[in-house]
C-alpha cells in the first residue's frame, strides 16, 4: 500500500534506518570514497537485523548515495545527490509500505491466513503489465490479513517467481512480502505503485469470507508495483470492508 495511506509517519524500518545512516554520514563530513563501517558494527549501531541493514544500504544504493565492494564492504558516492532539506526532516523520498509496515510502525498485531499459495504461468494480461514473458512462472497468493484479530483484507498478490524464488518456499501465515523481498539477492526494494481504488457490492465469497451483508460496500485497490530499477514486481488486488479502510491523498500542483 502508498505510504501515507494511513499516515505520514508510518515508515518501515529499513527507511528510517536508511534516513538515519545518511543523517549520520552528513553529520561526519563524510566524502565521495569515504569506506562505510562495516555491516556488524552497523546492525550494532542502530539495533536492527542484518536483513533490515541490507535493505536500507541497497535503498541508499539505488539513490547513488553508497556503492558496494565485492570484498572490501560500503563506500560513499556521492552525498550531494540528496537536497540537505530532506536529511533535515528525517524523510525521504515516497516509498511504497506493505501492509506489515504499516502495522509495524503503529503497534499494531498482524495475522494472515492462507488461501491459496502457488507458482502458475503468467497470463498474456499479467504478462504484459509485469513485462515478462507469458507463460513465465507466476507467484500467486490469495490470504486474508488480520489487525488486532479483526479482519480488514482480502489480499491477492502476483509477482514473477525470478525476482525472489524464496517466495515459493515462505509461510505468508506470519511473514511479510515486503520483508520476503526486501531479503531477495539482490533486494527488491518496492518504490513506485501505480494505484486505483473503487467501491462496489461484495461478491457471495467475500460476503462469506467477511461475515456481512450484501449491502456492505467493498472498496478494491489494485496496485501495480515497481522496484528501484522501475521493473515491476508486484500485481496485487486488494478488496476491503468500506467500514475498515479510509483513502488519503496529497494532490499537489508543480506548475
Amino acid at each position: 500500500m502508498p505510504r501515507g495511506l494511513f499516515g505520514d509517519d508510518a515508515l518501515p524500518l529499513y527507511e528510517r534506518t536508511a534516513a538515519q545512516l545518511l543523517e549520520d554520514l552528513r553529520a561526519a563530513a563524510a566524502r565521495p570514497g569515504d569506506r562505510l563501517p562495516s555491516e556488524r558494527a552497523l546492525v550494532e549501531r542502530y539495533s536492527v537485523s542484518r536483513v533490515t541493514l541490507r535493505a536500507a544500504l541497497a535503498q541508499l544504493e539505488a539513490r547513488g548515495i553508497v556503492r558496494p565492494s565485492s570484498s572490501r564492504g560500503w563506500f560513499v558516492a556521492e552525498l550531494g545527490l540528496l537536497p540537505e532539506a530532506t536529511m533535515t526532516s528525517g524523510a525521504v523520498a515516497p516509498q511504497v509500505q506493505g501492509f506489515a509496515d504499516y502495522a509495524q510502525a503503529n503497534g499494531l498485531t498482524t495475522a494472515g491466513k492462507v488461501l491459496s499459495a502457488t507458482v502458475r504461468p503468467a497470463t498474456v494480461s499479467e504478462a504484459e503489465q509485469l513485462r515478462i514473458a507469458p507463460g513465465a512462472d507466476l507467484f500467486d497468493l490469495h490470504r486474508l490479513r488480520f489487525l488486532d484479530g479483526l479482519l480488514v483484507v482480502l489480499e491477492h498478490n502476483r509477482l514473477p517467481l525470478a525476482v525472489c524464488p524464496a517466495l515459493a518456499e515462505t509461510d505468508f501465515t506470519t511473514a511479510s512480502l515486503y520483508a520476503t523481498l526486501r531479503a531477495a539477492d539482490p533486494p527488491q526494494l518496492p518504490r513506485v505503485a501505480d494505484y486505483s481504488v473503487e467501491a462496489r457490492h461484495p461478491t457471495p465469497r467475500e460476503i462469506e469470507l467477511f461475515e456481512i451483508g450484501e449491502t456492505m460496500p467493498m472498496l478494491v485497490a489494485t496496485q501495480l508495483t515497481s522496484n528501484q530499477e522501475s521493473r515491476p514486481i508486484e500485481l496485487t488486488v486488494q478488496v476491503y470492508r468500506g467500514d475498515r479502510y479510509r483513502f488519503r491523498a496529497s494532490i499537489t500542483n508543480q506548475d
